[in-house]
């Protein structure tokens, strides 16, 4: 499709994300890292049968095709995202399941529902979606007018201002590995996501779990719980080096090898690679990370 091939965040969710070459170890990482998100959030937004469903930011309809499953022959499920490319692929998926009948697919950003009337969705999902999203409170508002009255929006968000992986602001980890003989070189390519993503600024870091729950009171909800979690490990996945050059933690960021290229010399990018790829390719790295489940009903 070219409107595929145009489409960052469609390459991205669909073929980049994992950095892998297998379909079948990108299969297993999804089974891994994102079902049991869906199913947790599926299980919070406890679906009824005749239920409208918005799913926002549905990406490849993780979620929504989920929730197709528990809506019954009367309720129907909206596929919302910002890149129409992916409401192709997930249109494409439904025709191919025939639930197409209990679709709707609306290509609009989280902070503009303006399609959709007051009072009209019974559950709001997002997954991984806030972190994208500049005006916050704004996606509340927006969802609180979309939902009926004892509508509930149940989301998941990971707290990456407490993300060691992609902290580019430590001057001594470099996604989570230690690069303090080479700091002065890891530096110059942080310097490249940070101009685009600044650490404690971006969209991505600007907000924490406490910002989540003000977030949900301000804009009105009645009931609000949340979930908060916290991990860290002291090893990461083994990765080939080529895997990791690949790795795009955002689709409006570039990749390690492309800051790599844009930051340094040659001799630099030699030195970093000859220090960085052993720990690499042996997991030798830390990774501390947080993320959040809230449930909020009008």
């Amino acid at each position: 499709m070219e409107n595929m091939k145009q489409d960052s965040w469609a390459q991205w969710l669909l073929q980049g994300r994992f950095s892998t070459d297998s379909q079948e170890q990108q299969e297993k990482t999804m089974k891994q890292l994102l079902y049991p998100i869906r199913d947790t959030l599926l299980s919070l937004a406890a679906i009824r049968e005749g239920d409208t469903v918005l799913d926002i930011g549905c990406g490849d309809g993780l979620i929504a095709f989920g929730a197709l499953e528990k809506i019954g022959k009367s309720g129907k499920v909206i596929f919302s995202d910002i890149s129409s490319a992916l409401l192709e692929h997930c249109q494409t998926l439904a025709h191919s399941r025939q639930v197409l009948e209990h679709c709707e697919f609306l290509n609009a950003s989280a902070e503009d529902l303006s399609a959709l009337a007051d009072n009209t969705v019974t559950v709001v999902t997002l997954r991984s979606v806030l972190l994208y999203v500049q005006d916050k409170q704004r996606v509340f508002a927006e969802i609180y007018r979309v939902l009926r009255p004892k509508g509930r929006v149940v989301m998941f968000e990971p707290i990456t201002n407490f993300d060691t992986l992609g902290n580019l602001s430590s001057s001594d980890r470099f996604w989570g590995y230690d690069v303090t003989p080479v700091k002065s070189i890891a530096q110059k390519v942080q310097a490249i996501f940070n101009a685009i993503e600044p650490w404690g600024t971006g969209t991505a870091t600007n907000f924490d779990e406490r910002n989540m729950f003000t977030f949900a009171q301000e804009a009105g909800f009645t009931i609000i719980k949340a979930s908060y979690f916290m991990e860290f490990s002291s090893h990461l996945a083994k990765l080939s080096w080529e895997q990791f050059l690949r790795f795009q933690l955002d689709p409006r960021l570039p990749t390690i090898q492309e800051a790599m290229q844009q930051a340094l010399t040659a001799s630099e990018c030699e030195q970093f690679s000859t220090h960085l790829r052993p720990l690499v390719e042996s997991g030798q790295g830390v990774y501390r990370g947080s993320w959040l489940y809230l449930l909020a009903v009008k």
